[in-house]
């Protein structure tokens, strides 16, 4: 690329929702709809320009997102908000740009970033609901919530949680910091929200399956906690399923 051409790139950063449902991830693939696949395409449909667009995170096959976040370089000089309109004029209805702004050329949707908020939610009731079956987890059996929520504190703060990963999960340094992990009960509906500076491959799912377990009495605190000194996954609770889970915001 020239001097020239690189002088006219701009950074723009893209926060977006989607429904994850009908998504294979975050992540562009040759072979599958995925949600960054989906934005490039329709970019280039929008401005005939092939772009790259970088996700704060690689979401899982149905997860979803209410505050994604991601950063593209683009020539077009088209204003942020022609192009957020235009953009989800032609965009499918289970993802949209809810915001665009023009940043600096050193912001990086991923390593800018200072943490991650995510929500589990649980639809806890014995009869199944078609209207949150696919944003929430059917867990039918009632729930200890003052298990749940000493399991949740007992989590908080600076471990090595190398025993709440996927076993794919390849990252060398597992340490990550909870700070803030907290459950809460509406009728039959109970999220968890978790607060961290970074997450390991499935770390959500799995602290949702451990409590979700807690919740049910098939693991006890003095379990979790062996689980988390001794870093074995094997030992601890099961991964829920990937359409209970929504990244709600990246921190920057």
């Amino acid at each position: 690329m020239s001097e020239n051409q690189e002088q006219v790139l701009r950074n723009l950063r893209l926060t977006i929702e989607y429904d994850g449902t009908d998504f294979s991830g975050w992540q562009r693939q040759s072979a599958t709809r995925t949600v960054a696949g989906t934005l490039e395409e329709k970019i280039r449909e929008l401005l005939g320009e092939i772009v790259d667009i970088r996700g704060a995170g690689r979401t899982d096959a149905g997860v979803h997102a209410e505050g994604q976040v991601a950063h593209l370089a683009l020539r077009s000089r088209i204003p942020v908000q022609g192009f957020l309109r235009g953009l989800n004029t032609i965009l499918p209805p289970d993802v949209a740009v809810i915001d665009v702004a023009e940043v600096d050329p050193a912001f990086d949707a991923r390593f800018s970033a200072r943490g991650k908020v995510y929500q589990y939610r649980i639809w806890n009731h014995f009869v199944r609901s078609p209207k949150h079956a696919r944003t929430s987890w059917h867990v039918r059996r009632p729930l200890d919530l003052d298990a749940m929520r000493t399991a949740a504190r007992a989590l908080c703060g600076e471990h090595d949680f190398r025993g709440f990963r996927a076993s794919d999960c390849d990252r060398r340094n597992t340490v990550r910091v909870i700070r803030r992990f907290e459950i809460s009960r509406q009728g039959a509906i109970l999220d968890i929200e978790v607060e961290a500076t970074a997450f390991l491959k499935n770390m959500v799912r799995i602290l949702a399956g451990t409590l979700a377990d807690v919740g049910r009495g098939r693991l006890d605190l003095d379990r979790v906690l062996r689980v988390l000194e001794g870093g074995d996954r094997t030992t601890g609770g099961v991964t829920a399923p990937a359409w209970g889970l929504t990244l709600v915001r990246v921190i920057y």
